[in-house]
């Protein structure tokens, strides 16, 4: 079953790609046609590229990794904002901090730093402050948020990087590409597809064509989730079942231990074994 269909792609203005002077030959392979000077995006092979890469972020869901949003343009900042909250994965849509993959130790520290200032004001320990002493940590913490917020829960490298339009996001690419990151990425016509893992060929400027990609995307992480939930259970029920009957049968072999010597079945052949050897001589004699 196909995540999506060439129909939604075509109303959504997924087919629009750049003018024709500005294109990138690497994307010749993605581009059906030119029309007025704009050229078109092959639908059909978007369709397949979807599917593809929504199968790949299904299974690193499953697998309980977390995958990187990346949109820093104004059309897609809401949207990818509201996508990666609604499947829990961190996303950025600020300016993208430089190193943030390639120096994350540093990006931790400055996370730790804004939940340490929110400990030390839960405490009351800048209450002794001055006014103008506070509200400088008020901007900070401001600021601390608005850049790294939405990655507060990011504990280590994310599994993948799904970007919005890889020549914006290209110091993203290039440090995931560095770290060996695989990176999901919608790419317009102008853009060079050689450092994207996974190519979504299509239209990054309107926001409704962003927004359909990301349903698609994120309806096959919802599932790759609610999988990863299923097998969880099913795993702890079977082993709450199997404790349950590994006992009973500790008690089957003891108490079989102490029944084996009241019956004696190894008499039986042994008297078969007997008669037949004296049946055969008095066979003989007679003939």
């Amino acid at each position: 079953m196909s995540r999506t269909n060439f129909e939604t792609l075509l109303e959504a203005g997924c087919h629009f790609g750049h003018l024709k002077r500005k294109w990138n030959p690497a994307m010749a392979p993605y581009i059906f046609m030119e029309r007025n000077g704009i050229h078109i995006i092959d639908l059909h092979k978007t369709v397949a590229k979807v599917d593809e890469a929504a199968e790949a972020m299904k299974q690193i869901a499953k697998s309980g990794k977390k995958i990187l949003f990346v949109a820093t343009k104004k059309q897609a900042k809401q949207i990818v904002a509201d996508k990666a909250t609604s499947v829990n994965m961190p996303y950025v849509i600020e300016r993208w901090p430089g190193g943030m993959l390639t120096n994350f130790p540093t990006i931790r520290k400055a996370v730790k730093k804004m939940a340490n200032i929110d400990k030390l004001t839960a405490d009351g320990t800048f209450s002794n402050l001055s006014k103008r002493e506070i509200l400088q940590v008020q901007r900070q913490r401001a600021k601390l948020e608005k850049n790294l917020g939405s990655i507060a829960d990011l504990t280590r490298l994310p599994a993948a990087l799904f970007v919005v339009d890889v020549l914006k996001e290209q110091i993203a690419v290039r440090e995931a590409n560095r770290l060996g990151i695989p990176v999901f990425g919608m790419v317009d016509t102008n853009s060079n597809p050689d450092n994207i893992d996974f190519i979504i060929p299509a239209n990054d400027d309107a926001s409704k064509s962003v927004e359909v990609i990301l349903d698609a995307c994120c309806a096959a992480i919802n599932e790759g989730l609610e999988e990863r939930k299923a097998e969880k259970a099913d795993s702890e029920a079977a082993a709450e079942q199997e404790d349950q009957p590994v006992v009973k049968r500790t008690r089957r072999s003891k108490a079989a231990r102490e029944e084996a010597p009241v019956e004696a079945p190894a008499e039986a052949p042994v008297e078969e074994v007997a008669e037949a050897p004296a049946e055969t001589p008095e066979e003989e004699t007679a003939e």
